[in-house]
């Protein structure tokens, strides 16, 4: 969350598998499942537990958890 309260739109997705680094805007009403890294095309999947690719491999959770943690639901 940012200093207004508002969810987090932008993270840095690292690629587990390339190192590949990206800036991306996130859906702020979804979870993303899948996400094709930009530097060697490997179609990226959250996790175990994870509930998105974001939360996987991002350097900030999605908004959808972003809120929950932010109304105490981690």
């Amino acid at each position: 969350m940012n200093t207004k309260g508002e969810a987090i739109r932008f993270a840095i997705l690292t690629c587990p598998d390339c190192g590949f680094k990206e800036r991306v805007e996130m859906p702020t009403n979804a979870c993303q499942h899948f996400y094709r890294c930009q530097g060697c095309e490997k179609v990226l999947k959250p996790k175990q537990g994870d509930c998105c690719v974001f939360c996987s491999y991002a350097d900030v959770k999605c908004p959808p958890q972003q809120l929950e943690e932010h109304r105490g639901n981690p």
